[in-house]
């Protein structure tokens, strides 16, 4: 009877202890999120997924003005720095050249030409100049500025000078500017256009035609 009692006995403790080792639901799920780190690896399943870090790309040098093709150099770290700013240069040999044919034409005449571009300022002072284009200036008298047909005349006889230049003394790359001033009796008038905007328009237009035709916008 004694050996009996001490194995049931043996068996209610083993019982008891397996009871006691069961989690329920609740208690399972609590212990799987705590605030102490895991030390163990966590699934992927189970990880968030963060957004890669975005790379910002920083400009060396600034630009303070942009040329008109909206292209900007800058240099490497280790370059001198380089500031750009609009310039022109004066072209002495083409402007003479170009005054002297004009007043062929028209003796009391005004006529220029430059090189418009950009500067590039180091950081020690040096500069650079960079051409675009060659642009042309000219004054003119005229009998009347209301006379479409004269004014059409003379960007006609300008622009036969100017498509005379050689190609060697037109600096940059891009069609220049040229800007006429027309006067009369202390009045005048302008017409400005590029020169392959003059290149462009239809053949066989009369000088008035060619006058309004540039006054248009571009």
């Amino acid at each position: 009877m004694q050996r009996i009692s001490r194995t049931l006995l043996f068996w209610s403790l083993i019982l008891c202890a397996c009871s006691a080792g069961g989690l329920s639901p609740e208690a399972s799920s609590t212990d799987r999120v705590t605030d102490t780190p895991s030390p163990f690896v966590i699934p992927v399943s189970t990880t968030e997924v963060l957004p890669l870090a975005k790379l910002i790309a920083t400009v060396a040098t600034p630009h303070i003005d942009q040329p008109p093709d909206g292209n900007v150099t800058t240099a490497a770290p280790e370059d001198p720095r380089c500031v750009y700013q609009w310039a022109y240069e004066d072209l002495p040999k083409l402007s003479g050249d170009f005054q002297q044919s004009i007043q062929q034409l028209q003796d009391e005449a005004q006529a220029s030409a430059f090189a418009f571009g950009e500067n590039c300022v180091h950081a020690d002072g040096r500069t650079d100049f960079i051409a675009m284009e060659t642009d042309f200036n000219v004054t003119l008298q005229v009998n009347e500025l209301s006379n479409e047909d004269e004014l059409g005349e003379w960007i006609v006889k300008v622009m036969q000078v100017i498509d005379n230049i050689p190609k060697e003394m037109i600096v940059g790359p891009r069609p220049g500017r040229v800007s006429i001033s027309f006067q009369s009796r202390g009045d005048q008038m302008f017409a400005n256009f590029y020169i392959d905007q003059y290149q462009s328009l239809p053949s066989g237009l009369g000088n008035g035609e060619i006058y309004q035709a540039l006054q248009l916008p571009q």
